[in-house]
């Protein structure tokens, strides 16, 4: 669904480009080997940005930017992924809408509110609403032998400025009369098994978590080895 080309700012700025696709969704583990392979360690280089995307989905390279979070973007990407196609096709169409695309947060919140809006697919003008709201919503009837001289055309413009929708290369998408709900709103609220971002462990180093536990074992020994012997009772 999205893949984001992540390039080192710190070379970058030393006049050297280094860089490399990430696909998403993806995994803790293939964001630490990405990095590591673009030298971005979390010590000397900690800094990247997203020079490129590459994506299926029409109109959302647009919406994505330099400096988004790993995380947000690998939970979007799931999240696209959970949509079956008449739920994608809304999407694409509400992207071209722009009512919900200010932000990564608002994508989102896209992705669980498809049910928000009405589509009418392969609607493209009001002409073409106007056959649609007849012959397949049967908002009106239209005796057979007038149908040659109905003003479709008209009627579409009227529905249209009654809907207040938005004719996009996709179809006709129309806000509900329901509340668009944000379902997220931040970083918190990405369950834990899509957060993937980490830098790369350092080489030849333990994690840090290792060694909290290591030493935790060793003042554990230390402590029972320097436990004086019980006293033995006198008889």
């Amino acid at each position: 669904m999205i893949e984001a080309y992540i390039t080192n700012l710190g070379k970058y700025n030393e006049g050297e480009l280094c860089g490399e696709y990430l696909r998403l969704p993806s995994t803790k583990e293939e964001v630490q080997a990405l990095l590591s392979r673009i030298g971005v360690d979390g010590v000397l280089y900690e800094e990247f940005f997203i020079t490129d995307y590459e994506t299926d989905i029409e109109g959302l390279h647009d919406c994505l930017g330099e400096y988004e979070s790993i995380d947000e973007l690998n939970y979007l990407a799931v999240l696209l992924e959970d949509l079956d196609s008449w739920e994608l096709e809304k999407f694409t169409a509400a992207l071209e809408d722009g009512e919900y695309t200010s932000s990564l947060g608002d994508l989102i919140n896209l992705t669980q509110n498809t049910d928000y809006y009405d589509y009418y697919p392969d609607v493209h003008n009001v002409e073409d609403l106007g056959y649609y709201m007849v012959d397949e919503l049967c908002m009106l009837e239209i005796p057979e032998n007038l149908q040659p001289y109905f003003d479709y055309e008209a009627y579409g413009r009227d529905c249209s400025l009654d809907m207040c929708g938005t004719f996009t290369d996709k179809g006709y998408i129309v806000s509900g009369a329901d509340s668009f709900i944000e379902h997220y709103g931040g970083r918190g609220d990405i369950p834990d098994k899509y957060k993937i971002f980490a830098y790369p462990d350092p080489p030849g180093k333990m994690r840090i978590t290792d060694q909290l536990k290591m030493f935790g074992r060793m003042v554990s020994e230390y402590a029972v080895s320097e436990r004086p012997a019980p006293a033995l009772e006198e008889r």
